[in-house]
């Protein structure tokens, strides 16, 4: 038989500029004047907060999003979310939704 007998895993890529953003701060910084030191150092906590956060959260944030620009309400796990992150997202498979909107569920803000 040809093909494929179960639908791939997911795979998703989170994407953070935190790195780049706090070399742009740091340096900003090192030639900052007097005045502008505390809103400079304000932006590096901010940054770093940032980056300490999890994929797994920021992954749940992007499905809470997609849920609620979509006008969903109610559980994040539900077989009506899984419906409405697909139509959200038509790129994901019905495998690939189902463990998103689970993992979202998991990872209550």
């Amino acid at each position: 038989m040809f093909g494929r007998l179960a639908p791939p895993e997911l795979n998703v890529l989170v994407l953070r500029d935190t790195d780049v953003a706090a070399h742009d701060i740091r340096q900003a910084l090192a030639e900052a004047t007097p005045e502008e030191r505390p809103g400079l150092e304000r932006a590096a906590a901010l940054v770093e907060r940032s980056a300490a956060v999890p994929d797994a959260e920021l992954l749940a944030r992007w499905v809470r999003e997609r849920l609620a620009a979509a006008g969903h309400e109610g559980p994040v796990d539900s077989v009506r979310a899984v419906k409405t992150l697909r139509e959200a997202a038509p790129g994901l498979s019905l495998r690939q939704a189902v463990r998103l909107t689970k993992d979202a569920a998991a990872h209550q803000p």
